[in-house]
């Protein structure tokens, strides 16, 4: 199946697996979940850690998770982070690429490959969202610059046309639903060379067709429950996982 029996996950809420709950209510399991589940397969020793924490902001990833991830010395790590310090108004593009740049070459210096992900378009669904396109297009490109500059393996979301339907997000249109963490496990497994379920590739239905009045009592439901906290936070500084820890802190065997 694959040549890696050791993979460690590194970020904030995409790689943590939001809005993807487990079958079992308990946490939540992500493309990064069943990525392993599937290079798993044929290996009896794979071990796995998600080291990734909602909310986490760049620096934060780089110097709690990083450090960890480089110590456990895996065959196989998925870097992403940035995309919270893109929602800052304070957001320094050239410091951060930087930065970046820095942290990848650290994890590829490990001697494992490496993950990284152009972002999936989302700027429709955020608030914001104009000013935030720019943001996205500088930071997209420069991914690709320094994934190819490492050799690292640069998944494009952003080339994919189906994550513009709204079945593949979330209730929050921020994070992704179940359809779209298992989408983009298959696109990571594609990526490198892994057979993966072909259902995950299939096109999603089309989105659910709403009169005027449906989509207005939506918008003005989504606007209490998730944008009015998202604001809140962003004004107060605090952050959706200042309480949450790693759900998979440790490298180890695959059990569920």
């Amino acid at each position: 199946m694959g040549q890696w029996a050791s993979f460690v996950a590194v970020g904030d809420s995409f790689t943590e697996g939001l809005d993807d709950p487990r079958p079992d209510g308990k946490g939540y399991r992500g493309w990064a979940d069943l990525v392993a589940g599937v290079l798993a397969a044929d290996q009896p020793d794979f071990k796995y850690a998600n080291l990734a924490v909602r909310g986490r902001l760049f620096d934060n990833i780089a110097a709690e998770q990083v450090p960890l991830a480089v110590a456990m010395k895996p065959d196989l790590i998925s870097f992403a982070g940035g995309g919270n310090d893109a929602l800052r108004r304070n957001w320094e593009h050239d410091a951060l690429i930087d930065r970046f740049d820095r942290t990848i070459a650290k994890l590829r210096a490990t001697g494992a490959d490496l993950v990284m992900f152009r972002w999936a378009d989302m700027t429709g669904r955020m608030p914001g969202g104009k000013m935030l396109r720019p943001r996205v297009d500088l930071f997209n490109n420069a991914i690709e610059s320094v994934g190819q500059k490492h050799g690292a393996h640069v998944v494009s979301l952003w080339d994919d046309p189906e994550f513009a339907n709204p079945r593949l997000w979330g209730i929050d249109r921020l994070h992704l639903s179940p359809s779209g963490h298992k989408r983009v496990a298959a696109h990571v497994l594609t990526k490198l060379g892994v057979t993966c379920d072909a259902d995950w590739l299939a096109a999603p239905a089309p989105p659910e067709e709403l009169s005027w009045v449906s989509r207005k009592a939506a918008d003005a439901m989504w606007a209490t429950h998730h944008l009015a906290p998202w604001v809140k936070r962003r004004l107060t500084g605090k952050s959706s996982g200042d309480m949450v820890t790693a759900k998979r802190p440790e490298l180890a065997p695959l059990t569920d």
